[in-house]
């Protein structure tokens, strides 16, 4: 409770430092003020009996312009914040004058608007220490009084539709928490949920939403909205995140501004607007002004953002630039405005990690905003694009391994490297020897890249918290050793540095870890994988040397069908000891990323003669190409296949 308490001071706090900075989103002019000509509805101030507290409380009731006895209205409860009561929106928000404008315009039903005193104890003015333990916990109570004491009240005083589809719950900062806990928490009375600026008193999303296909079925609308500058927006982020993982429909209404009444006035004016209709689900992702920052963001930047439907927007200062672009593969124009910042909104971007480059007058850049990666054979920027899938290498509340920066003396080549090597959740307390995994990366990255942009210890966490994956160590190399493949391309070769990467697999990588690691130094217990180039090399070294390994993941790769050299005696040597290669693998897996995979028709040619062969292998695909979305899946599906 002290904790809570805390936080919400810092709330207020925050609110009272940050409203001078708040930008007014561009509503329509005369949104929230009396218009002539337009109707009024009506406002009430009424009392009602309640059990829960043991008192008489207050309440403002607002009834559309026109109201009659004789005919039944759905109900919107609204809700204040902590330091409100049941007049906060009258003084701060002209909720009146809001619906009473939208009525004329035909934007809204008709409904009946009940604003309630939401600090359910017998003092329940926001006076004295608003923060005081019981003051607190009397918006938890609230929920109790309005569910047995008001709304029967409600319903019996006024013309109202007393079932769920005709309820509706919004509130502000704590009233948005409590509307987002009582609403969801009660889909049986409520089917039309918002939050604006929820507060801390929101509950954790899993809380909240335990069952999120019971919610998708009953929920007409569920509404979160923040200001952009909000210090309170986490609250709502993590619940849009959930539910986005969960595909539950709904809108996530960020726009500028702060904890204040113009974001608030502005919530109710669009939540309105969806109340008591037909709602279209699948344009609900276009309601928003703003995106969320990237979570691949430098801290505090607030470009590039990403919009509910996977476009992002990017933005940089250049003020003496001629021309700016954004290269995502695609290369988008920005427009410079007269401050000289240049921004561009992209296409819809598929999942996960993706590189990208800035474009300032022909020259590759990284964006100062972001957070960069080594890939491409340089420093490049990168950007995580929400996944719905994504829970896999998310950060979960499981228990967490680590990831060992460790340099060698190799004694293959007689030079210092370095590999990142992950070990699984109790490694330094147990005695234990574990299995090992290397996992290679591909050409322009080196070992880092498993490491940050592949998440390789979240998927093992996670993998092993569920008892899906056994406890490993997975040591990620760096498998480039001078010029990759010598001059040319990969395609025309030599297999020189292939040999290079053999050895210093197995006389220099191999020998450190078993060395100063606790693991288990036999070919039952080590595995050997790569994405693309370094699909190549577990192919080279790999099916040479399956008396050192037992299974093989070979994601995004394969033999150059065209080229002798490379895939000639590779073949000889597979269709010479195919019986002991078959009797040596347990698992010999080969994924693609669907046909749009730049190594599709390659791994297609290699599988059909490893068929003439007779050498057996697993075939995976999982669509999205030649990127990291695809190889953390494969990641995700092989290491659940080891050691067991």
């Amino acid at each position: 409770m002290k904790r809570f308490s805390l936080l919400l001071m810092s709330m207020l706090m925050l609110t009272t430092l940050a409203s001078a900075q708040t930008m007014q989103m561009e509503m329509p002019t005369g949104f929230d003020t009396a218009r002539p000509g337009v109707a009024a509805g009506k406002l009430d101030s009424i009392q009602y009996a309640s059990k829960t507290v043991g008192t008489s409380r207050k309440a403002l009731v607002y009834t559309p312009p026109g109201f009659n006895k004789k005919t039944k209205y759905p109900v919107l409860y609204l809700l204040h914040g902590i330091g409100g009561d049941e007049k906060e929106w009258l003084k701060g928000g002209n909720p009146q004058l809001i619906l009473d404008n939208l009525f004329a315009e035909k934007k809204i039903e008709p409904m009946i608007v009940v604003m309630p005193n939401g600090r359910a104890m017998k003092d329940d003015r926001a006076t004295g220490n608003i923060m005081a333990p019981d003051k607190v916990e009397a918006f938890a109570t609230f929920e109790k009084d309005l569910l047995t004491d008001l709304i029967p009240f409600i319903e019996k005083k006024y013309p109202v539709l007393a079932d769920r589809e005709h309820r509706a719950i919004a509130g502000l900062s704590m009233g948005g928490g409590q509307s987002l806990n009582f609403g969801l928490g009660n889909l049986d009375k409520f089917a039309w949920v918002g939050g604006f600026s929820s507060a801390p008193n929101t509950k954790k999303p899993q809380e909240l939403m335990p069952n999120p296909e019971e919610a998708k079925k009953k929920l007409k609308l569920l509404w979160i909205s923040c200001g952009d500058n909000d210090r309170l927006i986490s609250f709502s982020k993590r619940t849009h995140d959930y539910l986005f993982e969960h595909q539950v429909p709904h809108v996530y209404y960020i726009e500028p501004g702060v904890h204040d009444f113009k974001v608030w006035k502005n919530g109710l004016y669009m939540f309105s607007q969806f109340l008591f209709k037909p709602v279209d689900v699948a344009s609900l992702p276009k309601y928003t002004i703003l995106g969320t920052p990237a979570s691949t963001n430098i801290r505090s930047a607030k470009y590039p953002q990403i919009l509910p439907d996977n476009r992002v927007v990017f933005k940089v200062k250049a003020p003496q630039a001629q021309k700016v672009q954004f290269d995502l593969g695609k290369k988008y124009d920005a427009v410079k405005d007269t401050a000289g910042v240049w921004s561009v909104t992209t296409d819809s971007i598929g999942e996960g990690f993706h590189y990208y480059s800035l474009l300032i007058d022909g020259v590759a850049l990284v964006d100062p905003a972001s957070e960069t990666f080594y890939g491409m054979g340089r420093m490049a920027s990168g950007i995580e694009i929400p996944f719905r899938g994504g829970g896999y290498y998310a950060m979960r509340e499981v228990p967490h391994g680590e990831i060992r920066v460790k340099s060698y003396l190799s004694k293959a080549s007689n030079t210092w490297r370095e590999m990142y090597v992950y070990t699984p959740p109790g490694y330094d307390q147990s005695t234990e020897k574990y299995p090992v995994l290397y996992l290679l990366h591909g050409g322009g990255e080196d070992q880092r890249g498993w490491a940050t942009q592949g998440k390789t210890n979240l998927i093992l966490d996670n993998l092993i918290a569920e008892g899906k994956a056994k406890p490993m160590l997975v040591v990620m190399m760096d498998g480039n050793l001078g010029s990759p493949m010598g001059p040319g391309s990969m395609a025309t070769a030599g297999d020189g540095f292939l040999k290079a990467f053999e050895n210093e697999l197995k006389l220099g990588a191999m020998p450190f870890v078993e060395s100063n690691f606790r693991v288990q130094a036999d070919a039952a217990h080590r595995a050997l994988a790569g994405l693309s180039m370094g699909g190549i090399q577990t192919l080279y070294a790999g099916v040479k040397n399956t008396d050192l390994f037992s299974s093989l993941g070979v994601f995004s790769s394969g033999w150059f069908g065209n080229n002798a050299a490379l895939s000639g005696p590779h073949y000889e040597f597979a269709k010479a000891n195919a019986t002991t290669i078959n009797s040596n693998l347990k698992n010999f897996w080969i994924s693609m990323g669907g046909e749009e995979d730049i190594a599709y028709k390659n791994c297609k040619i290699m599988l059909s003669k490893y068929d003439e062969l007779g050498i057996k292998y697993k075939y995976s695909q999982y669509p999205g190409g030649h990127t990291w979305p695809v190889w953390r899946h494969d990641l995700f599906s092989f290491s659940q296949l080891l050691f067991k």
